[in-house]
């Protein structure tokens, strides 16, 4: 849950979690929305991986990108117990 918390903390990683929820995207696609290096949208994308609320696929030489609802499903299902209590 931590690694959760973590991922979200951060507004670029949100911003990236709105575009997903459009539809898969690839790597390049990501970083073109933003102006920062592409190590630096790499850095964020892993830690949304590692938080698993991204999954990825390569596609030859491209990344996609998608959201992973089922980890935020978790969350919300969590979040409710707790105001519910």
């Amino acid at each position: 849950m931590n690694t959760l918390f973590k991922a979200l903390n951060d507004p670029t990683r949100r911003q990236i979690l709105e575009m997903l929820r459009q539809g898969d995207l690839s790597a390049g696609e990501i970083a073109d929305a933003f102006e920062m290096t592409k190590p630096s949208i790499s850095h964020h994308l892993d830690l949304l991986r590692q938080a698993e609320l991204v999954a990825s696929i390569k596609k030859g030489q491209f990344i996609y990108y998608s959201l992973n609802m089922s980890v935020l499903d978790g969350l919300l299902e969590w979040l409710m117990k707790l105001k519910n209590e």
